[in-house]
């Protein structure tokens, strides 16, 4: 039986390989924003003749259908997760930790915000930098 991220993904008509459902395993699994070099590693425990560039390749479109999504957090490269819900992101500067996090609060703010400049806010994305305080 597929997984709902198979689903999502012939949903977006994406075909289906076996490199493929490999890939969104991993990404459905992970617990943190693995890189490409992270989802490729991982990805030849299951099939040695994966390639990077295949990884390369699947993640730019699963990036392009909305089912990933991919995050810079300033290190010079992009991280992957998948796109299940909305929620934003503390990162450890000293760590590089990604911390998840939810805010009703904060989701008004930035609706009010938005209408208050006369806009309709669709979309937005929220990346929060620190130290921990000790």
């Amino acid at each position: 039986m597929p997984s709902d991220l198979e689903v999502k993904c012939s949903e977006a008509g994406l075909k289906m390989t076996g490199q493929r459902k490999v890939i969104l395993k991993i990404l459905s699994k992970a617990e943190d924003h693995p890189s490409v070099e992270d989802v490729y590693d991982r990805a030849k425990k299951f099939d040695k003749s994966i390639s990077i560039a295949t990884v390369y390749r699947t993640l730019s479109l699963l990036d392009e259908l909305d089912i990933v999504i991919r995050h810079e957090f300033q290190e010079g490269y992009s991280r992957y997760e998948v796109n299940w819900d909305h929620h934003h992101h503390l990162v450890d500067l000293e760590t590089g930790k990604v911390i998840e996090f939810q805010n009703e609060e904060l989701e008004k703010l930035k609706i009010k915000i938005a209408k208050d400049l006369g806009y309709e806010l669709v979309d937005h994305r929220l990346e929060l930098y620190g130290k921990k305080i000790k």
